[in-house]
């Protein structure tokens, strides 16, 4: 297996990666990644590195979304001021899905960092914003020998993770979350480092919210003036 490295400067870059906006979609949106021995990293001011993900913004999907990726012994990495890292992930804002959005990450060996003051690491994660999904939500991660990082004052570095703002889901949201032998570590005057995790802020749901997590020989940190660590938990506000 050859080894590739892909870098770009000033701008996004995508690695195995479905990327839309203003678009409609009338069937599934899938995206089957396998990721080995590569790296993907993005430099500058408002730089990201998406590997292995989906990215929806201002779309509309009738159908399901999907994401597969299986990454070994990469690294994803954004630095710049409001860099973020996303691996293996689905991203999610001012979007409106009306069927299933299921991500199923595995990553072994792997690295995800972000370095800038709004830095945020995301690693086997679905993240929601101001978006609607008439549907089950369930993300599996399988995390293993990998860290995640985010270096920066507002750092947010999620592992294994659901996180929805503004949303509203009328289905089931199931968070699985195996993490072995990793580290998920935020370092920010206001850093978050979430493992293994289900987070909602001002959303609603209509079904069971449930959090799964299988955590061994792993570290969550968070350190800053007002850090915050959650390891296997739910919160709701």
């Amino acid at each position: 297996m050859k080894k590739s490295i892909a870098m770009i400067i000033g701008m996004v870059f995508l690695t195995a990666t479905t990327s839309f906006a203003d678009s409609t979609v009338s069937g599934k949106v899938i995206n089957k990644a396998e990721i080995k021995k590569s790296a993907n990293i993005a430099i500058g001011e408002k730089s990201t590195a998406n590997m292995g993900s989906i990215k929806m913004k201002d779309s509309q999907v009738s159908g399901k979304v999907i994401n597969k990726a299986d990454i070994k012994k990469s690294a994803n990495i954004a630095i710049g001021e409001k860099s973020t890292a996303n691996m293996g992930t689905i991203t999610m804002k001012d979007s409106n899905v009306s069927g299933k959005v299921i991500n199923k990450a595995e990553v072994q060996k792997s690295a995800n960092i972000a370095f800038g003051k709004e830095a945020k690491a995301n690693m086997a994660t679905i993240t929601m914003k101001d978006s609607n999904v008439s549907g089950k939500l369930i993300n599996k991660a399988d995390i293993k020998k990998s860290a995640n990082i985010a270096i920066g004052e507002k750092s947010t570095a999620n592992m294994g993770t659901v996180t929805a703002k503004g949303a509203n889901i009328s289905g089931k949201v199931i968070n699985k979350a195996e993490v072995k032998k990793s580290a998920n570590i935020a370092l920010g005057q206001n850093a978050t480092a979430n493992m293994a995790t289900i987070t909602m802020k001002d959303s609603n749901v209509s079904g069971k919210v449930i959090n799964k997590a299988e955590i061994d020989k792993s570290a969550n940190i968070a350190a800053g003036n007002n850090a915050e660590a959650s390891m296997g938990s739910v919160t709701m506000e």
